[in-house]
């Protein structure tokens, strides 16, 4: 049957749509931008590749799939409103409840007269001679716009395995990012999950007690930590709602703009027996404190992450009954931190079930699919049904994909294949004028630097209204000051010693690099700011 893909599409059409801004994605991103836009006058409009606005929480309805950030910590914080209006139900609340709150906030704010759904983008060509871009989608429909902006998000260009047979399976398969919209009835099937990512780490103990039988294909154990959720009861909701100017200050002081922020103290500092009753306490909380709420130089300090590592080892195998399964899921490859960590709820215990088997892939890779099943090695596991939690070309993927041609006719692509994916504050890309890229290229909690992102671009716009400029763009000279600055920043982080799609490197081919800034958060908005203050230096403005 397959990989599924969602339906929809609109009439190709001779006309030419006008407007002033086209963002490129109805998610957390592009609809802040939307809302921004237009209340200054701008006539912007979305174009969306799905049928719903929501973004990342439209596609991925996986069972399980849930924010690893608080919810009031996710929220939007731009209207006291909508912070009074909305209730979440959990501390981290799951995709419906995402994806209601996203549809809310569209319609509140009237913004769904100005979504084109069903609309992915094709192509896009700046005409020099108007300063304006010219953007066809697959469907055919036509629009020139002054600024284009692409709000596509960090992880929505999903990526298949490169498996032989993907498209021989005789069964049912789907990527979790392109998950039906109608109930997926596992009972009594053979499914095989590939992947043990963030993702699947939510889907598996949602599936594990309906399906008849379950194989999960690892290549790499990762760090998974407890989530702990709970559902928030009337008093803590008013609490939160109370709170809301706490919550976001806490937001903005911090390294990555979550609730937590890293310890002060050295790791080594700290004598044993406290060193333990710390990590214990950490343990114990919720959300990312097991992470960003430890020693700051479990990111530098290969020895201080080790033993902190140890320690995460150890819970993990105090949860597994098998000590032969237990091993296989601890990570002993990469440090604690230098990949994304998963957020779980029981998904060790998963593993302790007679009727789910973990079959490592990095030992002896997968050789095929075939049309009954996968084969690894000399062993075929028979499937009904295959769930690729693949992951994603994370934060260019979307782009690339998409022909997006500069100035004189030059390849985003091609010059992002050449030179990695270059830029100036993350913002714009030398050769490529009126093209904001809001993506969430900052190593941060998503809508509090999309908010920062989304307002930079809006005062930017109605600058240039205000003193008469039609274009701008990114000095090459800025940008490649930029990118050594960015660069300079990773150097003696973990992040940089392992491979995974922080770095790039999940995908063949790909130029490695780290593909966020590392700055942190309030250095971020420390400098865009300082560029917009000095007239937007080391852009050129026309």
């Amino acid at each position: 049957m397959g990989i599924a893909e969602q339906p929809g599409s609109t009439p190709a059409t001779d006309e030419v749509e006008v407007l002033d801004a086209l963002i490129i994605g109805g998610g957390v991103s592009g609809i802040y931008q939307l809302y921004g836009l237009r209340k200054i006058g701008v006539n912007a409009r979305i174009f969306e590749a799905g049928g719903g606005v929501g973004g990342t929480w439209y596609w991925n309805r996986y069972p399980g799939a849930r924010f690893d950030s608080e919810s009031y910590s996710y929220a939007y914080s731009f209207s006291d409103e909508l912070l009074k209006e909305w209730n979440w139900t959990e501390h981290y609340s799951a995709q419906p409840e995402n994806e209601r709150y996203l549809n809310f906030v569209v319609d509140k704010f009237n913004l769904r007269p100005h979504i084109r759904c069903n609309s992915r983008i094709k192509s896009a060509q700046f005409d020099a001679s108007t300063n304006q871009w010219l953007v066809e989608t697959h469907e055919g429909h036509r629009a020139r716009t002054q600024f284009l902006i692409s709000a596509v998000g960090i992880l929505s260009a999903h990526q298949l395995p490169d498996i032989p047979g993907v498209e021989r399976f005789g069964g049912r398969s789907f990527h979790t990012a392109r998950w039906p919209h109608e109930k997926v009835d596992f009972s009594g099937k053979r499914v095989g999950v590939i992947g043990s990512g963030a993702t699947a780490v939510q889907l598996i103990p949602r599936i594990a007690g309906e399906v008849g039988h379950l194989t999960v294909f690892q290549r790499t154990a990762n760090y998974c930590c407890p989530l702990r959720n709970a559902t928030i009861d009337p008093d803590t909701q008013q609490q939160i709602k109370d709170s809301y100017d706490e919550i976001f200050a806490k937001c903005r002081s911090t390294f990555a703009s979550f609730m937590q922020d890293f310890d002060p103290r050295k790791t080594f500092d700290v004598p044993l027996a406290e060193r333990q009753a710390f990590y214990e306490e950490i343990w114990s909380q919720p959300g990312f404190t097991k992470w960003f709420g430890c020693f700051y130089d479990i990111m530098t300090d290969e020895a201080a992450n080790e033993d902190y590592a140890e320690f995460v080892r150890n819970k993990i195998r105090a949860r597994v009954n098998d000590p032969v399964i237990a091993e296989m899921l601890v990570p002993k490859d990469h440090p604690f931190g230098s990949k994304r960590i998963p957020l779980e709820t029981n998904y060790y215990e998963v593993y302790n079930q007679d009727n789910v088997l973990l079959v490592d892939v990095k030992s002896t890779p997968i050789t095929e699919i075939t049309a009954t099943g996968v084969t690894v090695g000399d062993t075929h596991y028979p499937l009904d049904v295959i769930i690729y939690a693949t992951g994603f070309d994370a934060i260019t993927g979307e782009l690339t994909r998409m022909d997006i041609r500069g100035e004189g006719g030059q390849s985003l692509k091609a010059k992002w294949d050449l030179e990695g994916p270059s830029s100036y504050l993350t913002l714009q890309t030398a050769g490529f004028p009126n093209l904001f890229i809001v993506n969430g290229a900052v190593f941060c909690n998503f809508t509090r630097c999309a908010e920062v992102v989304g307002d930079w671009v809006r005062e930017c716009v109605g600058y240039m209204r205000d003193h008469g400029y039609t274009r701008i763009e990114a000095e090459q000279t800025a940008e490649d000051a930029w990118t050594e600055h960015a660069s300079s920043l990773t150097e003696g982080m973990l992040f940089t010693k392992t491979k995974s799609w922080f770095m790039g490197t999940n995908i063949p081919g790909k130029k490695r690099g780290f593909l966020f800034y590392a700055g942190g958060a309030p250095a971020f908005r420390d400098k865009v700011a300082e560029v917009a203050a000095k007239d937007y230096e080391g852009f050129i403005l026309k």
